[in-house]
C-alpha cells in the first residue's frame, strides 16, 4: 500500500474563529485507538464542544466527538473519551505559561491527515464579546459589498 502524503481535512471547527480571538496555534499529533482511525478515515468527527487543558505536564483534548466505527466490535472507542496530544516540553511549557493568564483557552480549530498521520490544530483563544462578533461581521459583509461593487465596475455596469 502506497504511503499517503499531503493534508487530507476531517472536521472545522469554524464556530471557534467566531467566538474567540486566535492568537496562536499548534500542530499537535493524537494518541488513537484503531477504531478511531479508521472512524476517521471515513471523515467522521466533530470538534463544536471540544477543548483542550493541560494536566501534570501533559496536554489532553476534551469533548470531541469520533462516533464508534460501524464495523467494530468489543474493541471499540467511546466516543467522548479524552485523547492525548503529543507535543513537545517545551511547546507545553509555552502553552502552560500563557494559559495562566485570565481569559484564555485552548480550542481545536481542525482535525486532519498528514501524511497519514492524526493531527489536531489546537489555537490559544480568548473569548470574544458579542460586540466583536457584531463588528466583525459588519466588517466582512462590508468587505463582500466593496469586492461586488469593484467586479461590477471592472464589467462596466453602472452603480
Amino acid at each position: 500500500m502506497p504511503k499517503e502524503h499531503g493534508r487530507k481535512l476531517i472536521a472545522q471547527n469554524r464556530k471557534a474563529r467566531h467566538d474567540y480571538h486566535v492568537e496562536d496555534t499548534w500542530e499537535a499529533g493524537l494518541v488513537l485507538m484503531g477504531t478511531e482511525v479508521k472512524s476517521l478515515r471515513q471523515g467522521r468527527a466533530t470538534l463544536v464542544d471540544g477543548f483542550a487543558e493541560v494536566d501534570n505536564h501533559e496536554v489532553w483534548l476534551h469533548g470531541v466527538h469520533i462516533p464508534e466505527y460501524t464495523q467494530g466490535t468489543w474493541t471499540n472507542h467511546s466516543a467522548r473519551r479524552r485523547r492525548k496530544l503529543l507535543l513537545n516540553k517545551s511547546e507545553i511549557a509555552k502553552i502552560e505559561r500563557k494559559i495562566g493568564d485570565k481569559g484564555y483557552t485552548l480550542v481545536p480549530l481542525s482535525l486532519y491527515f498528514k501524511d497519514g498521520r492524526a493531527k489536531v490544530e489546537i489555537a490559544l483563544a480568548r473569548g470574544k464579546r458579542s460586540y466583536d462578533k457584531r463588528h466583525a461581521l459588519a466588517e466582512r459583509q462590508a468587505n463582500r459589498e466593496k469586492e461586488q461593487a469593484i467586479g461590477r465596475r471592472l464589467k462596466g455596469y453602472s452603480d
